[in-house]
């Protein structure tokens, strides 16, 4: 599972790295994290507000910062 973290790297962005970390931990699942800063990459996914979350390439939320729990229910 490839799970991409979309934002400038801010402190929303960590945190919902670390939380992708935790649920894909506690769902027992690998999970690469890859975080993506460039800007035109992130206009690809068509997400205008960040930090954005995607789970094998499928958009699944932005704007917000999920909880591991919220994460979980997502992957």
């Amino acid at each position: 599972m490839i799970i991409k973290i979309l934002g400038s790297g801010c402190k929303k962005c960590v945190t919902l790295g670390e939380n992708a970390k935790a649920a894909a931990a506690a769902a027992g699942k690998e999970a690469e994290i890859i975080k993506v800063t460039d800007f035109a990459e992130i206009a690809a996914y068509g997400v205008m507000s960040t930090p954005g979350l995607v789970v094998d390439e499928k958009v699944v939320s932005t704007g917000k910062v999920l909880t591991a729990e919220e994460i979980g229910k997502l992957i």
